[in-house]
């Protein structure tokens, strides 16, 4: 039997949800280290957060990886994350009265 290989458009969506996940520590990296640096800019503040930024790269390259390489992937990741089961529930209750 023939395994079923991702086409390109399961694919590029893989990617583009590895590129969210990797996003998300990456700005909250990018947010401290503005916040740590822009009230005293001086060099010590500036390393700090420099090491800061790179520490939001390589948590968010490790999470978008270890997701992507998972046997869900990222666009499942994603949709869990983003789903809203408290309206859903809601919405169910409300149309079976």
């Amino acid at each position: 039997m023939e395994e079923n290989k991702p086409n390109i458009f399961e694919k590029s969506t893989e990617v583009i949800g590895g590129f969210q996940i990797f996003l998300s520590p990456l700005l909250i990296g990018v947010l401290i280290a503005a916040i740590i640096y822009f009230p005293n800019p001086n060099n010590f503040t500036l390393i700090i957060a420099v090491a800061i930024v790179i520490l939001g790269i390589v948590i968010g390259l490790i999470l978008a990886l270890r997701i992507y390489k998972s046997k869900e992937g990222t666009i499942h990741f994603i949709s869990k994350t983003a789903s809203t089961p408290e309206i859903e529930e809601t919405t169910e209750k409300n149309q079976k009265k």
